[in-house]
């Protein structure tokens, strides 16, 4: 059943793109103007799953699998590979970079396996030879956030690393003084920087303490939002609107967000 819906989408792809029948919104994208909407729906997929809306992260999934057939739609439309293609390369990594699954090698736990996946992937980078540097291969395209923490993962590999938490501490700790100098300057540039700097030792702090940087953000956001929301129901209730309330009504209303666990 599986296979044959596949096939179903893959035919409305074509029939999408068809040169005298199709949609002309369709026809006329390409591969750049296409990709934000791919990683739109990866966010879409992520936010679903955060929410623990099931029902939606059905429906995202297939948005997400429609943006994979939309790619390689135009690929074997140039006579550069298909979906089937895309399929087999997958199919083949997956087995060949899972030994102790598929052959007979054996993984102590989920940290090895890790270890085992970074270094079959530095294996293929290798036998391509297309990347020079260690750091080169991490996308360009990623959340500043999430490149931050694979920059550093690879960093930390080749021993460029601090072998515990507490001098990332005073790293964060030195960043902040040296925004605090730039602050009292009026060099922009020079204060974007350093702020960067300061966000990238947040990162290191994160992947110390084993927390996805990204997903703290997101979650932080959520969580922002929450509140906000509740202070803005409770100053309606009062009869006062977010412009017409001062710092202080906002503030005490957010601290009792936070009471409430929000």
């Amino acid at each position: 059943m599986a296979g044959e819906n596949i096939y179903k989408l893959i035919e409305v792809m074509a029939a999408l793109r068809d040169p005298q029948n199709g949609c002309p919104w369709d026809i006329e994208q390409d591969f750049s103007t296409i990709a934000p909407y791919t990683i739109e729906e990866a966010y879409e997929v992520a936010d679903a799953i955060e929410r623990g809306e099931l029902a939606e992260l059905r429906d995202e999934l297939g948005d997400l699998l429609f943006q994979v057939v939309f790619h390689a739609r135009m690929a074997e439309e140039q006579g550069t590979f298909a979906f089937g293609d895309v399929v087999e390369g997958i199919v083949e990594k997956m087995i060949r970079r899972h030994p102790h699954v598929f052959a007979d090698a054996e993984v102590a736990d989920a940290e090895a396996q890790t270890r085992a996946w970074e270094a079959q992937k530095a294996n293929e980078r290798k036998e391509k030879g297309a990347q020079q540097g260690l750091l080169d291969g991490v996308t360009l395209g990623l959340p500043a956030l999430s490149r931050a923490e694979k920059l550093q993962k690879r960093a930390a590999r080749a021993g460029f690393d601090w072998p515990e938490i507490a001098p990332v501490f005073n790293k964060i700790h030195e960043e902040i003084e040296e925004v605090r100098a730039e602050l009292a300057g009026d060099d922009h540039q020079a204060l974007q920087a350093e702020i960067g700097d300061l966000l990238f030792a947040c990162v290191n702090l994160a992947r110390h303490a084993g927390v996805d940087p990204e997903q703290a953000l997101r979650s932080a956001n959520s969580k922002f939002v929450s509140r906000f929301h509740y202070v803005e129901r409770e100053l309606k209730g009062q009869g006062i609107s977010v412009d017409e309330a001062d710092l202080a009504q906002m503030d005490a209303l957010w601290n009792a967000a936070k009471g409430e666990g929000m």
